[in-house]
């Protein structure tokens, strides 16, 4: 009874560190005031600062993957908390004098030591959790990953007030010292349940995790067919959310809708991750992910419908079901990996798969600025690729269903 109280402990610590590290995503908030700064900067120089750091996130959480069999998760956060410092704490020193030098130090301070420092955290902190939930694994990926994709949204005003009060370097150097702390007290708290712990509602593990007849190590994962299946789901899916989630406050205001709508699709993606992880908990990986492609569809379907006859309830609909789907892949991933694959090998396994990110952060920005480029910025061209990214999930999907058969005999 004890582990099974501390375990929502956890996974209150695991959420609120989620949180902080989702500033990352919040890039776009120093955009403007970098802009004001360095106005000798392009729009591309900036962009890359993003891309170069979601690299770098996949390359943390695939070495925190890597060295979570050979080092406690503590010290896996005590060394992104480090990483994290110096690399918010060295964005406080840029030089305005020197543009060119700061864009690189840019690069290196953000892209690189902040990008690894939260892919490490995100892979420790969602691998030793889950742990903790065998029963309810879909359900705690989806509270951790909602606090990781509203991190931004919730405390970006934070920060947004810090940069407007006390500027932008001063900004970075507080959030060097308050990511400090939160992950090393997250660090003292977090614990990896023992192979033998005794958690409570074990026997009310679900079918799907039940099913795992062997413990996959990371070769044996990428040599499947099941694997490659889902890898390209979840690119599929992402792709599409990322043709219109970063443009929808734009899009809104397009149609006649709300600019507040972008905010309002930021809240869908949050409660995506909770809704899709209770989903895998309650029906299984096949049908959560059949929603989550029908609700793709319509999305795409009311978002046409809408640019061409420019119905501002189709566009408003059809953006929050897309945030909602968008939302799903990620506590997906980390349910279905951990179901396919075991838990013993989970956190590389698990990082392995995290990698999709890196495509379909260029897929779907690069698709979208194509299609409205030729388009002379009329979206309905873009929202078609929304329909056509979830016909080809669906068949995705329908492979692993063939494929993941041999995982479970």
């Amino acid at each position: 009874m004890e582990n099974n109280k501390r375990r929502w402990l956890y996974l209150a610590m695991g959420t609120i560190m989620l949180l902080f590290l989702g500033l990352l995503y919040a890039w776009s908030i120093f955009v403007s005031p970098f802009k004001q700064i360095y106005t000798t900067w392009s729009s591309s120089n900036l962009s890359m600062t993003f891309t170069i750091s979601m690299v770098f996130f996949c390359t943390g959480s695939f070495i925190s993957g890597k060295l979570s069999s050979k080092m406690k998760v503590n010290f896996l956060i005590v060394i992104s908390a480090i990483l994290l410092f110096v690399g918010f704490f060295g964005l406080s020193r840029l030089n305005p004098k020197e543009p060119d030098l700061s864009l690189k130090m840019l690069y290196i301070f953000y892209g690189v030591f902040c990008g690894t420092g939260v892919g490490m955290s995100y892979n420790a902190v969602i691998g030793s959790v889950n742990k903790w939930f065998p029963d309810r694994v879909g359900f705690s990926s989806g509270i951790l990953l909602m606090g990781f994709g509203l991190g931004g949204m919730i405390l970006g005003s934070v920060v947004n007030g810090l940069v407007n009060n006390t500027g932008l370097m001063q900004t970075f150097a507080i959030l060097a010292i308050v990511n400090f702390i939160v992950l090393i007290l997250g660090a003292v708290i977090l614990k990896t349940p023992a192979l033998n712990e005794n958690i409570q509602d074990k026997k009310n593990i679900s079918d799907e995790v039940t099913k795992v007849k062997k413990e996959y190590t990371s070769s044996e994962m990428v040599r499947t067919t099941a694997f490659w299946c889902f890898f390209l789901w979840s690119v599929a899916v992402s792709s599409s959310g990322l043709l219109v989630i970063s443009s929808a406050a734009i899009i809104a205001t397009t149609y006649g809708a709300p600019g507040v709508l972008g905010l309002m699709v930021s809240v869908f993606n949050g409660l995506g991750r909770v809704v899709f992880g209770a989903l895998f908990d309650k029906i299984g990986y096949d049908k959560s992910m059949l929603v989550d492609n029908i609700a793709l569809f319509i999305a795409g379907a009311f978002l046409v419908l809408g640019s061409i006859n420019t119905n501002v309830v189709l566009i408003f609909v059809g953006l929050l079901l897309v945030g909602l789907c968008y939302g799903g892949s990620p506590p997906l991933t980390s349910s279905v990996i951990y179901s396919f694959y075991g838990a013993e090998n989970f956190a590389v396994n698990f990082s392995i798969a995290n990698f999709l990110l890196i495509p379909a952060a260029f897929i779907g920005p690069m698709t979208s600025s194509a299609l409205l480029e030729r388009s002379n910025g009329d979206y309905t061209s873009t929202f078609s690729m929304i329909i056509g990214f979830a016909i080809i999930a669906l068949i995705l999907k329908v492979l692993l269903n063939i494929s993941s058969k041999k995982l479970k005999n």
